[in-house]
């Protein structure tokens, strides 16, 4: 497919003029103004007038969220927005070096700014496309980093990739469409039976996972690959395992088309083959990390603390 843009290309926006220096992914480029850097997103349209609207709305109420510093007016086409730069997304970083549990509370902490201020008017973290799948998440590389000097290793955590962000009362939610990628998408999504912020809450947590015991380890990850029929069943399974019975609270918010479902992963998993997450020792996870994660990883979304709650939690003061 031919590039949007070309290297070399000008680009004016309402604020400044943009040279083309490196396309980084088929609708993000590199440009820079003078001797500044920033990002340029080309997505489809409705992802691209979203993000306008979500980085208008909330970017001046945290520095949590990846920022829009322009709009390009000229080439119009594509319409095309200007983000900032950040060095790396926080999968890259994490896959090069683990990261210290200070540097993942400076993460979640930063990730739960930006969600506690989505969350508060309404909008969930997540995405659309013209497929009726909602693909963003909250996930190691849409977390952005700079990088610090000296000890101080991140010195930016920003949420990016707002383009996909929608209300709890939009239709993809009141028609409880798909959303994310299996592997952290939450148990209720899974099920298609509603979502809303608690969903960003329990990728959170399973984020929090991957970095706590690094080397991209990916705790619902099936033993199947991602084609296989039974791939997202397997992955309720892996909630079951570690996070216990859906059945008790289910049965409040699940049909019984649903409860069948969760009878049968049940039944299929037996009680030697549980791995519950309560019982992990110290030498995997520290005790105060272990009762931070089991705060957030709730099966039932009634149960999960929201992003402001989890804010003021003793876990980030603790050694």
């Amino acid at each position: 497919m031919a590039s949007l843009f070309r290297l070399g290309q000008l680009l004016k926006g309402r604020t400044g003029t943009y040279t083309i220096t490196k396309q980084l992914h088929e609708s993000i480029w590199l440009q820079r103004m003078r001797y500044i850097y920033s990002v340029l997103r080309t997505p489809r349209l409705f992802r691209l007038q979203n993000e306008l609207d979500i980085l208008k709305r909330f970017q001046s109420r945290t520095s949590s969220l990846h920022p829009l510093i322009d709009e390009v007016e000229d080439p119009s086409d594509p319409p095309a927005l200007v983000l900032k730069h950040l060095d790396d997304d926080l999968l890259n970083a994490s896959a090069s070096q683990r990261l210290t549990r200070l540097e993942i509370k400076h993460v979640a902490k930063n990730t739960l700014k930006a969600l506690k201020v989505l969350h508060e008017d309404g909008f969930v973290h997540t995405g659309i496309m013209f497929s009726q799948l909602l693909t963003a998440h909250i996930k190691p590389d849409n977390v952005l980093v700079n990088f610090g000097q000296g000890g101080v290793r991140f010195t930016d955590v920003e949420l990016a990739d707002c383009g996909n962000s929608v209300r709890v009362d939009s239709v993809f939610a009141r028609d409880r469409d798909i959303i994310g990628a299996p592997i952290w998408r939450s148990p209720e999504a899974q099920l298609q039976i509603g979502w809303g912020t608690p969903t960003d809450i329990w990728s959170l947590g399973t984020m929090l996972i991957t970095l706590i015991w690094g080397d991209n380890w990916f705790i619902f990850k099936p033993d199947v690959p991602a084609d296989h029929e039974e791939y997202e069943l397997k992955i309720l399974m892996k909630q079951y395992q570690f996070f216990g019975s859906f059945l008790l609270s289910y049965k409040e918010i699940a049909d019984d088309e649903t409860l069948a479902i969760l009878t049968y992963v049940m039944h299929d998993v037996p009680p030697e083959k549980m791995k519950p997450f309560g019982l992990i020792t110290e030498r995997e996870i520290s005790k105060e990390d272990k009762a931070f994660i089991l705060k957030i990883m709730k099966l039932d979304p009634r149960d999960r603390p929201t992003a402001k709650e989890l804010l003021h939690d003793e876990w980030f003061t603790s050694p």
